[in-house]
């Protein structure tokens, strides 16, 4: 158990060094296919030089539809090529993906608006890289998809995951950490919703950096943290959490900017995204009280010391996350 101990410690230690990169990367390949006229579309095709599609993978359009993009250019990490399409028959009934998948390249996100209806929206991966146009559209896969991208988000979105490590790891019982990362929740939907609405806004850059500040507030406390001495965010942890998650709303919004949003079903993407990093804290929360829970019935004099080398290595990463921000 000590061993595991140790190699646990290590690995986050190691964490600077490997994710600095990823903390908030949310930026999966979009191919987009917009309906002009009876047989006229309009192309959109993004590849994020990392991750593999950039240098393998390639639109994939029916026979019968003749597809011409201009040289891509780069934006953002992602080399972004615009186009037309010309069908000479519906596109309902046909197959659009991708050629040229590879496992462990990054999914992509698809999106096909015909005129006059719904669009259809699906996540295209490795063994699943192309999808039938719908005949008859189902509203219910936007829900789908983005509840998905809001549970990867949550989960792979590494300042975000450490901020919901960090609040179980300073409050250390279930229900008091539920009722701060629902308010942590409560606080992003709302500067979500308004930043993707136009209703207010902040610069991304600063955003991040103050997200990486908020990561180390809550490390310093976890050390800081006396039994008989409770701090303020020991005694109002749902209050520090809803302002956190205030900040932390520009973050997802940014990301959600990279993705993009289906026209017509905004609000449902941004409901199911919600739930879907909703249902991704619950996760990460039930899996570090679990881990808690057994190292305090295995090992009691070493929960301590665990808890401490954690927020260090959190405080750490969320350091280097502030400086690499800062001065990017």
């Amino acid at each position: 158990m000590r061993g595991l101990l140790r190699l646990l410690l290590l690995l986050l230690l190691a964490l600077p060094a490997h994710i600095g990169a990823l903390a908030d990367e949310l930026r999966p390949g979009y191919l987009e296919l917009t309906q002009a006229s009876a047989v006229d579309w309009k192309l959109v095709w993004k590849a994020p030089i990392l991750g593999g599609l950039a240098t393998r993978a390639s639109p994939q359009f029916p026979g019968f539809c003749t597809a011409k993009l201009a040289t891509p250019r780069l934006s953002s990490g992602a080399l972004v090529a615009t186009g037309t399409m010309r069908c000479l028959q519906p596109l309902a009934g046909a197959s659009v993906g991708l050629a040229g998948l590879a496992p462990g390249d990054t999914d992509t996100l698809l999106r096909i608006a015909p005129l006059g209806r719904p669009a259809q929206t699906e996540r295209l991966l490795p063994g699943h890289a192309s999808v039938t146009v719908n005949r008859v559209p189902d509203r219910w896969q936007v829900a789908r998809t983005y509840f998905v991208i809001g549970v990867e988000h949550i989960v792979t979105g590494y300042d975000h995951l450490l901020f919901v490590v960090a609040l179980v790891l300073l409050l250390m019982r279930g229900w008091p950490v539920v009722k701060a990362a629902t308010a942590f929740t409560i606080a992003h939907s709302i500067t979500l919703a308004g930043t993707t609405l136009g209703l207010f806004g902040m610069p991304q850059a600063p955003v991040e950096a103050v997200i990486a500040l908020s990561i180390i507030f809550l490390a310093v406390e976890i050390v800081k943290a006396k039994a008989d001495q409770p701090r303020l965010s020991e005694r109002l942890p749902w209050l520090v959490a809803f302002l956190f998650g205030l900040l932390h709303g520009f973050g997802f919004a940014g990301a959600l900017r990279e993705i993009g949003l289906p026209e017509t079903d905004v609000p449902m993407a941004l409901l199911t995204f919600n739930l879907g990093v909703e249902a991704g804290q619950m996760l990460i929360i039930a899996a570090a009280l679990a881990m808690l829970a057994l190292l305090r019935r295995l090992m009691p004099a070493a929960l301590r010391p665990a808890v401490a080398a954690s927020a260090y290595a959190i405080g750490s990463t969320a350091s280097f996350w502030f400086i690499e921000r800062v001065w990017a």
